[in-house]
């Protein structure tokens, strides 16, 4: 792996900055991660589960417009529901089925929730997360340094790291289609559903349908909206026939914002922020060491299979003209010997003739 000086030097001028901001005073740190109630009129999106067939044309319609590369297994391939899988650096939803006794196959998309309070935000202390009015969170890989905070901080672990790179930190998960909504268009995940499992509109006409729903068919829902008050409540909410647990979506986690849980934690940030630039010297320094040694490793390699191939080919070359020299020696004594014995047959003839 290799990183260039002037981008090692922009991480540690980032880490400056923190170290800075954050030294500042604890309490004005705390400040910022306040809890708040989400904007008005923010937008989410409604997974009604009952609904879904597990067809996974969100899928599809997901890798599509966030133009990544199309899957080993086609998504009309859906024996892969019954995986437990989970998003990845370029997957950003995916749909499971999970068996549920006496009840019979659920599906449920997964994504980021896009909390009305991220839980990835309060952990982060550089303020790589942003949450938008539009209700998307939003991440900027110009200010992260790759803690991996917020990987921890997340009650259902969706941030999906590119961990190949760990100079250029990459946090990779749904936005919600945010550059879609900001254009008055719908996810496309939810646009592409023929099940209308998915709803998209404000999170508030959201929970109204969801209050609805459960109010008209008691006996089709648990009365539970997933999403309405976890971590202070998302604006990716749920609607399921079976308890929530039993397709993989706790029941633990604490209703109250986390900035309640990571303000003790990030009371000790100056101190960690003001240790990252010696922490990434010394790892910039062991890294170009490992380089110069696997380049020095390389080249001595690279000699020894040369004069291999070398000492190989002369061996190669020194047999060739062993044979080349026995070859030579066999037709010139057959060339020889037929010469001998056509000179003797023309010597007895003519002294045939002379008798």
């Amino acid at each position: 792996m290799s990183v260039s000086r002037r981008k090692f030097l922009k991480f540690l001028t980032a880490a400056g900055a923190g170290t800075a901001a954050a030294t500042v005073g604890s309490k004005k740190a705390l400040a910022q991660h306040k809890h708040y109630e989400g904007y008005p009129g923010a937008y989410g999106v409604l997974h009604d589960t009952t609904l879904c067939v597990g067809c996974r044309s969100c899928e599809a319609a997901c890798n599509e417009v966030n133009k990544q590369p199309k899957p080993d297994v086609p998504f009309d391939d859906l024996t892969v529901l019954k995986k437990k899988r989970r998003t990845k650096t370029n997957v950003f939803t995916v749909v499971n089925q999970y068996e549920v006794p006496g009840y019979g196959p659920v599906f449920r998309k997964q994504q980021c929730h896009h909390c009305q309070e991220p839980a990835c935000a309060s952990a982060c202390f550089v303020n790589a997360f942003t949450k938008t009015p539009e209700g998307a969170v939003l991440y900027n890989p110009d200010v992260c340094v790759g803690c991996r905070y917020c990987l921890l901080a997340c009650p259902w672990s969706m941030p999906a790291y590119a961990y190949d790179s760990a100079f250029d930190p990459v946090v990779v998960r749904c936005t919600m289609c945010h550059p879609r909504i900001k254009k008055g268009l719908k996810p496309g995940c939810v646009e592409a559903c023929p099940m209308e499992a998915l709803t998209f509109g404000t999170r508030e006409d959201l929970l109204k349908i969801a209050r609805e729903r459960i109010k008209k068919h008691p006996d089709r829902y648990i009365d539970h909206i997933y999403g309405e008050n976890e971590l202070s409540g998302t604006n990716w909410l749920f609607l399921s026939g079976v308890p929530f647990d039993q397709i993989n979506l706790p029941m633990n986690v604490p209703h109250h914002p986390p900035s309640e849980l990571t303000g003790g934690a990030l009371a000790v940030v100056p101190a960690v922020v003001g240790a990252w630039p010696v922490l990434l010297t010394g790892v910039y320094a062991i890294n170009k060491r490992k380089e110069k040694i696997a380049a020095k490793e390389q080249r001595e390699a690279v000699a020894k299979a040369v004069a291999e191939t070398q000492g190989k080919g002369e061996e190669k070359l020194k047999q060739e003209l062993e044979k080349a020299k026995k070859r030579a020696e066999s037709e010139t004594a057959k060339a020889v010997k037929k010469a001998v014995t056509e000179a003797e047959a023309k010597f007895k003839e003519q002294a045939k003739e002379n008798v």
